[in-house]
């Protein structure tokens, strides 16, 4: 069982559902450490106090506030737990909402909302229940870490997630990255499409899904240990300039049904139209002289 991050409730209406909260995800990756390369002894970081010049233990150590330049306010752990907000002791649910109405871009970390108890376990379920024959999502407001944030309370098999979410002012306008406005042909768009359908999955289940980084960190690890010649990196390909949209296009499906085992051979993508040459203007000078001619 995964440690309890906070303990409160789920608001919801009139109901309170008394719920610890445990972090869904975990993190695989390695993890390094700083070391003098040349005696290998570990670096650490000393927290040390700019006025007496000294290495200061944990325990003397806490949050403050610059107020002002040389006017610091200090804030204990205790007093941000006792914040005087609603949601300080509790996950208020504020709306339910169609999932599809919110832009992903604003979901966050998920955590798992364990019900605390017995007397819990009957709520919880009603919610979870309430929350699967709605099939929507709820919007709520809970307080952490000295910040009040947005959440959304979803269903993961027979547990309530938690996502936390960004406040909209969080967001940055994506005008902001100056998106290309080139303009694409409607036979690129059905090329894109049907590639798109090449590289169609019911899940995300295989080993391009896994992750190869680790994997590999962990044999240079162990060739390294043992004294033994590091595994070759394989050579990257070097991507090709795309000079012909569709040609590309069509080469990408054909690449991605053959890496799937299957028919390399596809339909024939939709080809460009020939744009139709303007007829020559007949000029003045050319008519007079076909008539003298004439």
């Amino acid at each position: 069982m995964p440690r309890t991050i906070w303990s409160g409730a789920i608001s919801f209406g009139l109901v309170t559902i008394p719920i610890h909260v445990a972090s869904a995800t975990e993190n695989h990756s390695i993890q390094f450490h700083q070391y003098h390369l040349e005696d290998m002894g570990r670096v650490r970081v000393r927290k040390i106090c700019d006025l007496e010049d000294r290495e200061i233990p944990q325990s003397e150590i806490g949050k403050g506030y610059e107020y002002a330049k040389d006017q610091v306010v200090a804030i204990s752990d205790a007093e941000l737990q006792d914040l005087p907000l609603p949601t300080a002791k509790a996950i208020e649910i504020q709306a339910f909402v169609p999932l599809e109405s919110i832009d992903p871009i604003r979901i966050a970390e998920g955590y798992y909302l364990v019900p605390d108890g017995q007397v819990a376990a009957k709520p919880y379920k009603l919610l979870r229940q309430a929350l699967a024959r709605s099939s929507k999502v709820a919007i709520a407001k809970y307080a952490w870490s000295g910040r009040e944030r947005l959440g959304l309370l979803r269903l993961r098999d027979d547990a309530i997630v938690l996502h936390a979410m960004r406040w909209p002012d969080e967001v940055r306008d994506p005008a902001a990255v100056d998106p290309p406005h080139e303009t694409v042909s409607e036979e690129e768009i059905e090329g894109a499409l049907a590639l798109m359908e090449s590289m169609s999955r019911d899940n995300l289940d295989g080993p391009e899904f896994e992750d190869a980084y680790t994997d590999a960190l962990a044999k240079i690890i162990e060739s390294k240990r043992e004294d033994k010649p590091l595994p070759e990196a394989p050579e990257p390909e070097q991507p090709g300039k795309v000079l012909d949209l569709m040609a590309a296009l069509t080469e990408s499906v054909q690449q991605a049904k053959a890496s799937r085992g299957e028919d390399a051979d596809v339909h024939e993508m939709p080809k460009k139209t020939a744009r139709k040459q303007p007829a020559k203007k007949t000029t003045k000078k050319t008519a007079a002289r076909r008539s003298r001619s004439a």
